[in-house]
């Protein structure tokens, strides 16, 4: 099963929104610090509705901290990127896989995406829109790693 994480994220909706894709889909989400809010904010807890508790849940305090336990565990990081390597459709997604995303404001830094193993972009017209919602990118990546996956079962 693939795991979703969240690095440095900013805005409560998008990680109550996030969280409830994870519950539905039972994928793991990792919080990785500092986060833009406490983790008591109503906000998070709305946009979650009842669903915290089926998520499985693991809070980093910070980037090394989660690092040293990805690379403990195995798995690929797959860096979610404007400025990705390849269309997030092109990559063959294997159940080990990390998909990280970066924070609403700033996205992953460049000493992030520099350490994952892959990186990917989500294909969209950026004469217009700089890119997307935090919880939208977060549920196509998801989605594709799962769709494909789960083909692969078939």
């Amino acid at each position: 099963m693939p795991v979703i994480v969240l690095v440095n994220p900013q805005i409560p909706p998008n990680t109550g929104n996030i969280a409830r894709t994870c519950a539905a889909t039972t994928t793991p989400l990792h919080l990785v610090g500092p986060l833009g809010f406490d983790l008591s904010d109503r906000a998070l807890k709305r946009a979650g509705l009842d669903y915290w508790p089926q998520v499985d849940l693991t809070l980093h305090p910070n980037w090394e901290t989660f690092s040293a336990q990805q690379r403990l565990q195995g798995g690929r990081t797959i860096g979610f990127s404007t400025s990705g390597r390849c269309s997030y459709t092109d990559l063959a997604y294997r159940p080990s896989d990390w998909l990280l995303f970066g924070s609403e404001t700033q996205g992953l830094s460049p000493e992030v995406l520099a350490s994952c193993d892959e990186t990917a972009y989500i294909p969209m017209d950026r004469s217009i829109v700089r890119s997307l919602n935090l919880s939208v990118s977060a549920a196509v990546g998801l989605f594709e790693a799962l769709r494909q996956l789960q083909a692969s079962q078939s």
